[in-house]
């Protein structure tokens, strides 16, 4: 008989320990969480020290039923994650099973290996009630900030809007980025960059060396061009220094999400979604983690890899420390449970990811890379001005022979660096051509997923396990789109001093295209505005991040729960009170765009009941107009004469068959109508400029579709009344103007006469 019940939180993770224990244990999943607040109200007693109120949601009675069977008799070991969210599911689990929480067995690991799993065993602690409540705390503080912000946004805002502490800064961020984006001029400037030689060089070894100052302007540009005609190129200096660069540290949840993101594409909801597999399988250690540090035998097994596939000299011993104050899980950091497997059996981003994990674990144990830095300054006869020409050149490779890290920056420089030759101060240099090309300042790039978890990171908000979920929020509520823009054509001028004569010539180039970027919706915008406004102190970057400080006090037990909630709740919900007794008028926000041309009255642009808008304000005893923004168009940047086409809509088109044919925007989309009947526009047409030949080609596919979807499966000619007819919720029978189910199981398409009369006949009984 089992006499050993072991509850884990994950059916795979339940499967891959009960492999380690003998027969004498019984491993069983929770799915998670067994209960949670109270869906029905606000689930917290405020006046009773904000006592949570939970419940079993009721997928979940029958797993509590089995375990709470299990259970008896039975010694039972919890062995959910050794974070604070797994913590809180092993004290729920002693609550609703009854079991003592003082004397319950509770063991932790950091990977699912047979070792780590008899280590737990040898050693089991009991639950720790300051983590738990740390998770209690975080999850009373949302759901208070949550249930009082929503219904302030629903009055002041729009309906059915919601906020979140977490979730409303980084939204924050997104729009702050936007604005900078929206008030971004950019300006042109000369980029000069020459081509030398030495002077002696036989074979004329051309490098690139670009001038130190940039000009504002063509002409500018073109008059240094000319004034270096018959001018003498000297080496002023030329520096030759050695450098290092250092391996990256193992990963963290976050720089894993990050770097996934950008050497993978994975998002970061995908990243944290193989990670767990990757976990329950036993094939990495537990992926919430802000540690960077490796066991020692960790250490050991990445000597001997090293070593194995690249000798000693690549081999080096280095523990890093982890730096963050109050990390949850400074045990271990994201790495392989066996150093010695480089390659995985599963789905395609499994391996991809664990390949990631792999590289980057056994390279932080590598030695640094060896580089040769050499700098040379180019004095120009007659001008202050100096050309300067950099070069790399990596000695020995370290642990660049096996990774090296990925930046956010996809907006990269242009760069002249390259293997320079031997040159000492005041050798002679030969130009071979000098060029300025125009070119741009950038705005700020719009955050991707990797660089908004690592701003968030920076100023301290949020925890390893929360990322995922925030980001996943935001875009689900609408305050935010993940999207791809195409770049747009742009010309720019290219001078070019060769056989001491100028020429210029225009080119063009592409600019401005994204992927997987993060922009704020007009909604997105507007909540965040009125945030800020009513609750600054909420959605403030150091306050939020403050109060995950708090948090890690009540994991240490420094301090209450319930303490902290209140000192925070009290002066929160005075705002609350102020925000719902300020009185706002809805119509009277937005952006005033200007004046109508043709009416005179004011255009403006607002949040709508289904979304953004312009609307052309009525005169006395006169209607507004409306008019949908376009996908891509915001409030915050329309202009009058993009709002004025917008109103273009509904377009006449001409006639079909007697029937008017126009084009328009409706709740539910574009559209073209003809007669009484509409057929909608499919995404890829535009309705602004949609042709009369295609709308009517909509219009044909649309008839054509409901001709068909209105002809019977089967016909009769011996009871013409009979028919089989194709319905919204499936194949039916119409006979004498009533309708009758099918039976399961029932071919429409192949139904006779006789069995239809008893389809019928039975159902009339």
């Amino acid at each position: 008989m089992q006499e050993n019940l072991v509850i884990v939180e994950s059916p795979a993770k339940a499967k891959t320990i009960e492999k380690f224990l003998g027969k004498d244990f019984i491993v069983k999943s929770s799915f998670g969480h067994i209960r949670d607040l109270s869906k029905k109200d606000l689930g917290i007693r405020i006046d009773e020290g904000f006592a949570p109120v939970y419940e079993i949601p009721g997928d979940k009675k029958k797993v509590v039923d089995e375990l709470a069977r299990l259970a008896k008799n039975k010694t039972v070991w919890l062995a959910s994650d050794e974070d604070r969210e797994g913590e809180a599911i092993a004290w729920h689990l002693t609550e609703v099973l009854g079991l003592p929480v003082d004397r319950t067995k509770r063991i932790v690991f950091h990977e699912i290996t047979k070792r780590a799993i008899l280590e737990a065993i040898e050693k089991p602690r009991t639950v720790n009630m300051d983590l738990v409540n740390a998770q209690q705390a975080r999850r009373v503080l949302d759901r208070l900030v949550g249930f009082e912000l929503s219904p302030v946004l629903w009055k002041k805002v729009r309906p059915s809007l919601s906020a979140g502490r977490v979730q409303s800064v980084a939204v924050r961020l997104i729009v702050e980025r936007e604005r900078e984006i929206i008030a971004f001029r950019s300006k042109p400037y000369f980029r000069v960059v020459a081509q030398f030689y030495a002077a002696g060089d036989p074979d004329k070894t051309l490098f690139k060396a670009e001038l130190s100052s940039r000009f504002d302007t063509q002409a500018q540009a073109e008059e240094f061009l000319r004034g270096t005609v018959g001018k003498a190129f000297t080496v002023a200096k030329a520096e030759e220094k050695p450098a290092q660069r250092y391996p990256a540290p193992p990963f963290t949840t976050s720089t894993l999400q990050q770097e996934a993101g950008r050497k993978l594409g994975m998002s970061v909801s995908q990243t944290m979604s193989v990670a767990q597999h990757l976990y329950e399988q036993g094939l990495i250690t537990y992926m919430r983690t802000d540690s960077v540090n490796l066991s020692q035998q960790a250490l050991a097994q990445c000597k001997e890899e090293i070593i194995r596939l690249y000798g000693e000299k690549y081999s080096r011993w280095f523990n890093y420390k982890t730096k963050t104050k109050g990390a949850q899980e400074a045990h271990e950091a994201i790495r392989p449970s066996y150093i010695d497997r480089q390659q995985i059996e599963g789905t395609t981003a499994e391996k991809r990811l664990y390949e990631l994990i792999w590289k980057r674990t056994v390279a932080s144990q590598m030695v640094c890379a060896e580089i040769d830095r050499t700098t040379v300054a180019i004095d120009i006869e007659g001008s202050p001005l100096q050309f300067i020409a950099t070069g790399e050149v990596v000695r020995f490779d370290g642990f660049l022979r096996l990774y090296s890290e990925s930046t956010d920056d996809d907006q990269t420089a242009e760069s002249g660096e390259g293997l320079l030759p031997k040159m000492a101060q005041g050798d002679l240099l030969s130009v071979a051509g000098i060029t300025a090309t125009e070119r741009f300042t950038q705005a700020p790039a719009r955050y991707n997923e990797a660089s908004l978890v690592k701003r968030l990171e920076e100023l301290g908000i949020g925890r390893p396990s929360t990322y995922a979920p925030t980001i996943s929020t935001i875009i689900n509520r609408g305050y935010v789109v993940k999207q791809n823009k195409d770049g747009q054509k742009r010309s720019y001028v290219q001078l070019t001093l060769a056989n001491a004569k100028v020429t210029a010539k225009t080119l063009t180039e592409n600019f401005g295209k994204e992927k997987n970027r993060l922009s704020p919706t007009d909604i997105g915008m507007v909540v965040n505005d009125y945030l800020e406004a009513q609750f600054g102190s909420i959605v403030d970057y150091n306050f939020t991040a403050s109060v995950e400080k708090e948090f890690d006090r009540v994991a240490e037990g420094d301090i209450t729960w319930n303490r902290m909630i209140g000192d925070f709740y009290q002066p929160f919900h005075k705002m609350v009170d102020r925000a719902i007794e300020q009185q706002t008028d809805k119509k009277s926000q937005g952006r005033i765009l200007g004046t109508d041309p043709a009416t005179g009255h004011t255009v403006k642009a607002r949040i709508g009941r289904y979304g953004p808008m312009v609307e052309i304000e009525g005169g006395e005893g006169q209607k507004s107009r409306f008019a949908s923004l376009k996908k891509g168009q915001l409030i915050e940047s329309i202009t009058l004469d993009e709002a004025l086409a917008l109103f273009a809509l509904p377009r006449m088109l001409g006639e079909l068959d007697g029937e008017e044919l126009t084009v328009g925007i409706g709740k539910y989309g574009a559209y073209v109508r003809y007669g009484k009947s509409f057929a909608s526009l499919a995404k890829t047409d535009d309705p602004y400029t949609v042709s009369y030949d295609r709308a009517v080609e909509v219009v044909r596919a649309h008839k054509e579709a409901a001709a068909t979807a209105n002809k019977p499966l089967r016909e009769f000619a011996e009871d013409p009344d009979m028919l089989v007819k194709n319905g919204r919720y499936g194949a039916y029978i119409a006979y004498q103007g009533k309708n009758y189910r099918l039976p399961k199981g029932a071919k429409a398409a192949e139904l006779t006469l006789e069995e239809c009369r008893k389809i019928v006949a039975g159902a009339k009984k």
